[in-house]
């Protein structure tokens, strides 16, 4: 199966990874999930649940399927996705379902009229070592005024513990993704326009999981290489595997269509030895474009 696909976010279970993301252009009705074991040889799978139709509210814009977040916490795994401007959240059993809202009465966790100045969307939960887990979410409009929302959340994994507050580095726009490295917090995020070269992706470090989350010169780690590779890359996801770490993002693909198609790319992520994370060196990255369907 060809393809392109956008926002990854990355889950292994039992040997194997799964990488769910938004299908271009500019999302479908549901996601777009691969499985792997060497990042050589994919299978798709088709989930039953988030779907544009399922995950629809009174309040919903009509902006399609965005954007997922997948974690797995006591043998459960636990998804965060945006269907129309809204978040959604889901529970299942296995990387593959099914799936189903993790709220008993089927509404989004977050509408769009809670945060009426944020484009709610672009889902990222973050569970620490103590196995707390939060959540943050965000974009803007214009490509001006990008907002980070953040929160923790009770041992339901959907009921907010407290009120969600606004973290937003100084140069973020969207798709949040926090980790954890010798006991730094690293927010990391996409800045710039998605739809061209200016899209790219940036951190700012904390004491906490909500910070506050300050900016430094090392700032800007992934962005359009001079030869054009990769053009506009961002909205990515972060694991670890046989001691690496890794960066899964997606770069725009180049073509002649009035709308933008992005492709999945994969590189390792380094640091140096006071823990500011190197630039990523692009000249090795792969891509995943052709995939084999289930």
């Amino acid at each position: 199966m060809s393809g392109y696909y956008a926002d990854p976010t990355i889950v292994k279970n039992n040997g194997s990874y799964f990488i769910y993301a938004t299908i271009d252009p500019w999302g479908g009705n549901e996601l777009a999930v691969f499985e792997t074991k060497d990042f050589i040889t994919f299978k798709q799978h088709h989930l039953n649940w988030p779907t544009k139709a399922a995950c629809t509210s009174p309040t919903s814009k009509s902006s399609m399927v965005w954007a997922p977040s997948v974690v797995k916490k006591n043998a459960k795994f636990y998804m965060y996705v945006a269907v129309g401007s809204e978040i959604w959240g889901g529970v299942a059993n296995s990387p593959t379902g099914p799936w189903k809202n993790i709220k008993p009465d089927n509404t989004p966790l977050v509408k769009v009229t809670d945060f009426p100045e944020v484009h709610n969307i672009d889902p990222d939960c973050f569970i620490d070592d103590d196995g707390q887990a939060y959540i943050y979410w965000g974009s803007g409009y214009n490509w001006i005024n990008g907002h980070c929302i953040a929160v923790k959340l009770k041992s339901d994994m959907y009921t907010f513990d407290g009120k969600p507050a606004d973290i937003t580095p100084t140069h973020f726009f969207e798709g949040a993704h926090v980790m954890k490295r010798q006991g730094k917090y690293y927010l990391m995020f996409s800045e710039g326009k998605a739809i061209d070269a200016t899209y790219q992706v940036g951190y700012a470090t904390g004491k906490s999981p909500l910070g506050p989350f300050k900016e430094d010169e090392h700032r800007l780690i992934l962005k359009t290489s001079a030869d054009s590779t990769i053009i506009g890359p961002g909205h990515h996801t972060t694991f670890k595997e046989n001691g690496q770490y890794y960066i899964l993002y997606h770069r725009i693909y180049p073509q002649k269509e009035a709308y933008v198609l992005r492709q999945l790319c994969l590189d390792s992520l380094n640091f140096d030895s006071k823990g500011n994370i190197l630039k990523v060196n692009t000249a090795g990255v792969r891509t995943f474009k052709k995939q084999k369907r289930k």
